[in-house]
């Protein structure tokens, strides 16, 4: 009888995990005794992730909010900078608008709308329509915001982010201006040095502002991107996908994160005698449909993985074959049909009709999400994600 389970998503329990542990060895024994608690075997292809979030903190990569105002004056010059695009958030985005602040004597803080880049909205596009706002080419002052749209509150936190990161910054010591606006270029009317504050969008926004004759142009990536006072850095994405981890202290984005998955591969390749892939992930590429929030505020989902898991899938999708190839067939005969077109289907699928509607995504993007979903941001204490079954398909056995 054909095997009945497919793809099968464990969290592993893990030791709270703290600066200078040895994160090679906890994921593997974590692992290993998971399996000897649960009683499941190892096979080739198994997939162990575990989330960016240990990895940093084994790594010690931290840095507080004076070494992000170090930074930000030594690149800056401390006076006036406009910070663009930012994200809504009080864990991810608030304690380094603190840094920010701290380094400079002014702020014109330009907020797109009516939602942040993850989909955290200011207003309804509803309101926009309501009130005759054209988002794509309105650059609105505070006190027209305000008189249009009032005081609106976060549908989930119940923040008012516009009067929250006010706030945040005049008790930080520096002025604000706050506008709103869609087009970058709209800064350069208040100044010509800019953070831009976007992720996935940052190096459309730098191209565009240093076009228009932006002087000093940065991003996110740009700011602690070396360490600053022995801090902890990120070179290839400085602040991006860092978090608060203490009133005064950002855990950073971790680095080097490749000898880490290699490590682990081969630790559990000795241990197990399988193939097991090994992945680093952050937060998952996916789109809340009630609050619109697009989950992903980390740069990339995982930021290194054993090559196992480079590319895309490459699968059919069966109910396009069972309604079309093989319309006529049912019961077992077409159960062997559809096992024999699996079989000799072609290393490339891109354009077929028969894989119209499978996912064209990256692996690490997929199993990313996945993982997240999996391990929660929560209490769940499963930092670890152990994947079975992820590379099966219908002809397995």
């Amino acid at each position: 009888m054909s095997r009945m389970i497919g793809t099968v998503s464990r969290g592993v329990r893990a030791p709270i995990i703290r600066q200078g542990d040895d994160i090679v060895k906890i994921v593997t024994d974590s692992v290993l005794e998971a399996s000897e608690d649960a009683g499941f075997k190892f096979y080739d292809r198994d997939i162990v992730a575990m989330t960016e979030a240990v990895v940093a903190r084994a790594q010690g990569n931290y840095a507080t909010v004076e070494d992000i105002a170090t930074d930000i004056k030594a690149k800056f010059g401390g006076g006036t900078v406009g910070v663009i695009f930012p994200i809504l958030s009080r864990n991810r985005f608030a304690i380094c608008l603190r840094g920010i602040a701290m380094g400079v004597k002014k702020i014109v803080l330009m907020l797109s709308y009516p939602s942040d880049e993850v989909g955290n909205h200011l207003v309804s596009i509803d309101a926009l329509d309501e009130k005759g706002v054209d988002p794509y080419k309105d650059v609105l002052s505070l006190e027209k915001y305000r008189e249009l749209f009032g005081y609106e509150k976060h549908r989930f936190t119940g923040v008012d982010y516009v009067e929250y990161y006010e706030k945040l910054i005049r008790d930080c010591g520096a002025d604000v201006k706050i506008i709103f606006g869609n087009n970058p270029k709209a800064i350069l009317d208040y100044t010509k040095n800019v953070l831009c504050c976007d992720i996935h969008t940052r190096a459309r926004t730098k191209r565009i502002l240093k076009a228009a004759g932006g002087e000093v142009v940065l991003g996110l990536d740009d700011i602690l991107n070396a360490s600053i006072n022995g801090s902890g850095y990120n070179a290839e994405y400085g602040l991006l996908g860092s978090n608060k981890a203490t009133e005064d202290q950002v855990k950073l984005f971790p680095r080097d994160c490749q000898p880490v998955v290699d490590a682990i591969q081969k630790n559990l390749f000795e241990a197990t005698g399988k193939r097991i892939e090994v992945m680093v992930y952050g937060d998952g590429a996916f789109k809340d449909p009630v609050g619109k929030i697009w989950e992903l505020a980390d740069p990339v989902v995982s930021p290194a993985y054993t090559s196992g898991l480079e590319g895309t899938p490459n699968e059919l999708k069966l109910k396009y074959l069972a309604d079309n190839d093989f319309s006529d067939l049912s019961g077992d005969e077409l159960k062997e049909a559809i096992k024999s077109k699996i079989q000799e289907k072609d290393d490339n699928l891109v354009g077929q009709m028969a894989s119209e509607g499978t996912t064209p995504r990256q692996l690490t993007d997929l199993i990313g999400s996945l993982c997240d979903l999996t391990s929660g941001s929560g209490d769940k204490g499963t930092p670890i994600v152990f994947i079975q079954g992820y590379f099966d398909n219908y002809t397995t056995e």
